[in-house]
């Protein structure tokens, strides 16, 4: 979703081009769909847990999808947490309790923290830039390129890509 800071009002919640489409096609190839989310504005006091819930309710009606599941990291970067990304607990909770393929599996976003967080756990990252917002940030690239991590422009490309390398995905229907 457009990034705006600290965002605590489900009018602020603004999904990108194409994610909703995109969420909808990753669900019906069968992946699991999880939302990893540090919010340090909690900590901070400048929004609740509740203002946070309200948000990805609204996000999820935009979407138009239910996440599989929610995690929410409400600590300021500078208290402990066990679920604040780089942190892989809940990819691995996810994994564990679930049944998931860990090489199936992927952690996509934007930031160090989500790549970290992909790779502590095991599974595959992906750097997603913002679309029309240009390219990814700079630190994440560097890490991207450190790692081997796949680059794509936005989340809706790396979506695509990932389709189509499944033998009867939906882009091999075409």
């Amino acid at each position: 979703m457009r990034d705006a800071g600290y965002m605590s009002r489900p009018e602020q919640i603004e999904p990108l081009p194409g994610v909703a489409k995109a969420l909808r096609d990753a669900r019906a190839a069968g992946f699991r769909l999880h939302l990893v989310t540090n919010q340090s504005g909690i900590g901070r006091g400048y929004y609740t847990m509740a203002d946070a819930l309200a948000c990805n309710r609204r996000l999820e009606e935009l979407l138009g999808i239910v996440f599989n599941g929610v995690c929410i990291a409400p600590e300021r970067p500078d208290e402990p947490s066990r679920y604040r990304k780089p942190s892989p607990a809940y990819l691995l909770e996810r994994i564990a309790a679930d049944g998931l393929d860990p090489a199936a599996s992927w952690m996509v976003g934007d930031k160090v923290s989500d790549l970290a967080c992909g790779l502590a756990a095991g599974v595959r990252a992906a750097l997603v830039a913002r679309g029309a917002a240009g390219a990814p940030r700079a630190d994440a690239a560097a890490f991207a390129a450190a790692h081997g991590i796949p680059v794509f422009p936005d989340f809706p490309a790396f979506v695509r890509d990932l389709l189509s390398r499944i033998p009867d995905g939906p882009e091999k229907k075409k």
